[in-house]
C-alpha cells in the first residue's frame, strides 16, 4: 500500500484561502531587496503567495498587498509582470 504525499498548501496573501502551492505565484523580495517573480517556489528571501486568478492581481494592486507584506515599494511592472504570468497560465 502506498503512502498519500501531502500537498504543500500555501496562503494567498489577498484572499486568505488556504491553496495547493502550484496553484499560486510566489512573489520574493531577495536578500538585496529587489521584487521578483520566482517561478521556482525556492529563491531565497521574503515570500508572498497570489492566486493565479486576474481580480486577485488587480486587487493586490489596488490595495498595494505586496508593499505591506513584502515590506518593500513594489514597482508597477511587477504587476505587469504577474497579469502576465496569469494570462499566460490561463491559455
Amino acid at each position: 500500500m502506498m503512502k498519500q504525499k501531502k500537498l504543500p498548501l500555501r496562503k494567498c496573501v489577498v484572499t486568505q484561502e488556504m491553496l495547493p502551492k502550484k496553484d499560486l505565484i510566489r512573489v520574493v523580495r531577495t536578500p538585496e531587496g529587489d521584487v521578483v517573480i520566482d517561478p521556482t517556489g525556492k529563491m531565497n528571501g521574503r515570500g508572498a503567495y497570489l492566486s493565479k486568478q486576474m481580480d486577485v492581481i488587480r486587487l493586490a494592486e489596488k490595495k498595494r498587498t505586496l508593499d505591506h507584506h513584502l515590506k518593500v515599494k513594489t514597482d508597477e511592472t511587477l504587476y505587469e509582470q504577474l497579469k502576465q504570468a496569469v494570462e499566460g497560465d490561463v491559455s
